[in-house]
Order: structure tokens, then sequence, then C-alpha cells
């Protein structure tokens, strides 16, 4: 388990390099789009479209970031008053009860959707616009398949975690 939860939190920070890079690139994006529309009074389909891309991408990665990070919705509330082995079991029981039967289905159940974009060659329907959507599209079975990696790793914390708790002497 120590391996699982090693390899995961070094994929979990270059992940988060890589979206952070993907921000500066949005924000680039968003800013060249709005001065291009204000200033020159031009409008580009394509730089909108790719905004909302870099967003989409942004966000189904950062699922799997964020999970690895702590920075998921919890009921905090009750949560904090948790004694630490209590918080690893909530984790590992969320992992298997909530997470991964979502990310298997969504990501099982999205290789169709993506797979008739492919065979489409889906693009974008206003003029002006991308092409090649079933890449963006493509990205939601890969995000969720990486987030059931990382909920993998995430338990594999949690447990090692509850490990060394229960190896603790009592005092």
């Amino acid at each position: 388990m120590q391996w699982i939860e090693s390899v995961c939190n070094k994929f979990s920070k270059y992940l988060g390099i890589f979206i952070a890079f993907l921000l500066i690139i949005m924000m680039i994006n968003v800013a060249f789009d709005a001065l291009n529309r204000y200033l020159m009074n031009s409008n580009s389909v394509a730089l909108q479209e790719m905004e909302w891309h870099l967003f989409s991408v942004i966000i189904l990665l950062g699922l799997s970031y964020t999970l690895s990070e702590e920075g998921h919705v919890r009921v905090d509330i009750l949560y904090t008053n948790f004694s630490a082995k209590k918080k690893a079991i909530i984790n590992m029981v969320g992992v298997i009860t909530f997470v991964l039967p979502l990310s298997l289905l969504v990501a099982f159940g999205s290789l169709g959707f993506v797979e008739e974009a492919y065979i489409f060659m889906e693009q974008s329907g206003d003029p002006g616009g991308l092409p090649y959507r079933f890449i963006i599209k493509g990205l939601i079975p890969t995000a969720f398949f990486i987030l059931i990696f990382m909920s993998a790793g995430y338990f594999a914390r949690n447990y090692n975690h509850l490990k060394r708790l229960n190896s603790r002497p009592e005092s």
C-alpha cells in the first residue's frame, strides 16, 4: 500500500503542475479574447470555445487533484471533531461507497458518447469554431479513470495512516 500511495502522490504533484499551467494558458486566452473583443471590436469563436475547452480540462483533471489534496467536499462541521482513526475510516468508506461507484459509472458510461463523437469526427457547430471536439469529450472517461487511480492512492494513504495509528502503543 505504501507503493500505491507514493505513486499516486507523485502523479498528483505533476497533475497539479499541469493544471496550474493550463490555468495560466486559460487566463491568457481570456485576456486576449476580451482585449480583442473590446479594443479591436473583433470576435473569435475559436478563442471563446478554447476558453470552455480549457475550463473543462481543468475541472475534469482537477477532480483527481482535489481528492488527493483533501480539498473535496465533506460535512466538515462533523468531520473536524473526529479522531484521526475515525477520519481515516470515513475517508476509506467514502472512496468505496461514493467515489469508486460514481467514477466507474461515468468512466464506462461515457465511452459510447466519446466513440460516437470520434466516429462522426465531431466538431464545433459554429462557423470558425474548433475542430476535433471528440478530443475534449474523450477526456471525460479519461479523467474519471484517473480519478479511480487517484482514489486508490487516497484509500492507500488513509489505510497506511490507520495502520500507523493502530501500531502506536496506547498511552
